[in-house]
């Protein structure tokens, strides 16, 4: 009932914001803009998207090479069946991955999915970061934003410097995970901490450090690096192609800086994508960076980047469940429960001793 709730609640939300969107634009002229939209660019940029999916799984594999062997095929299907359950029921959706994959490749433990779920996050962070902050030493300043821009520039640098702080604590956590986790086991040990919830934090603990052991490795480091620049590359070039579909004159550099608030308007936690923030977030700073630029052709460029961005994913993932050998009904009670994680873990079969001893 509280996660009905909650998710009632986000769906008012996302129909708040997506009538603030909406509520004096042109509807017309914005319909007129989308049919008159580009097709051979939007159907490269939904290429280049459904190749950014494989690029995710093949990353995935890598940063779950440390931890257990897994399967390709099973990586990219649950990749898209969880940025489809991302589109439909919001950021809850994220607990799908971990709960996803584990029923489909045995060999993989759901806190070994949960860590490197969590060092996506972070390469994804440090890669949109990154290219952020560097897109600003060649980005052209529209005349009359000067001062609106020096914000930005503070911003981008100071999210640059939490960065490389976070990377340099993560890479002092794998030189002394035994310590970390010999704290977290003497912290635990209380007669009021559920042994349950000890030993997943452990067990995600040990995961934590045998997947950042890539951080021993500069080959390793290197290759998971390289895998999430080639997918930012696959997701900042739609963005391009997207915008340049609507015979809206832009630079590459212009369209990061529009892919970043895009991004981060996605994390929204409101079902339909982030709909609602995400097409004001996008409309808002191409209006922001091109004044000139009609708002009608702004929101219609908002629309069909939320499609491209999410529309692929839908289609596969949907494929994927329904295909799928896993029970409905062991899928969607464990979707609505509050220890969906900790239900699996406890089913999961042992895939060995972890690699940090107790």
């Amino acid at each position: 009932m509280s996660k009905q709730l909650k998710f009632v609640v986000l769906a008012i939300i996302a129909v708040l914001i997506l009538w603030y969107f909406g509520k004096d634009l042109d509807w017309q002229e914005v319909r007129g803009s989308l049919r008159r939209a580009d097709p051979y660019y939007l159907a490269l940029s939904v290429f280049v998207i459904c190749a950014g999916y494989f690029l995710r799984a093949i990353r995935w594999k890598v940063l779950l090479k440390p931890i257990t062997e897994s399967s390709l095929k099973e990586l990219f299907a649950t990749t898209t069946v969880g940025f489809s359950a991302i589109f439909l029921i919001g950021r809850a959706g994220e607990i799908v991955r971990p709960m996803w994959l584990p029923m489909r490749d045995r060999r993989v433990r759901p806190s070994a999915a949960l860590v490197t779920l969590g060092l996506e996050r972070i390469f994804d962070l440090a890669a949109l970061v990154l290219l952020f902050s560097l897109n600003l030493l060649w980005f052209a300043v529209p005349p009359g934003r000067e001062a609106e821009f020096d914000y930005v520039f503070i911003v981008g640098y100071l999210m640059l410097g939490g960065v490389i702080l976070g990377f340099v604590f993560l890479y002092f956590y794998q030189m002394y995970a035994g310590k970390f986790i010999s704290l977290a086991m003497r912290a635990t040990d209380r007669k009021w901490v559920p042994d349950k919830f000890r030993r997943i934090i452990l067990s995600i603990l040990k995961q934590l450090a045998a997947a950042l052991a890539i951080l021993k490795d500069w080959r390793e480091t290197a290759l998971v690096s390289f895998w999430t620049l080639t997918l930012w590359l696959a997701i900042s070039l739609p963005t391009w192609f997207v915008i340049l579909a609507f015979d809206i004159p832009i630079t590459f550099s212009d369209s990061l800086f529009i892919m970043g608030f895009a991004v981060v308007s996605s994390v929204v936690p409101t079902p339909g994508g982030a709909a609602g923030a995400f097409h004001t977030a996008t409309a808002g700073s191409i209006l922001f960076l091109m004044p000139g630029i009609r708002t009608e052709d702004a929101a219609a460029v908002s629309i069909a980047l939320h499609l491209v961005y999410f529309a692929p994913a839908l289609v596969f993932g949907l494929y994927y469940f329904i295909h799928g050998d896993i029970s409905i009904e062991r899928f969607r009670s464990l979707l609505s429960s509050e220890h969906a994680v900790e239900e699996i873990e406890s089913e999961a079969p042992d895939n060995g001793k972890l690699p940090i001893a107790e």
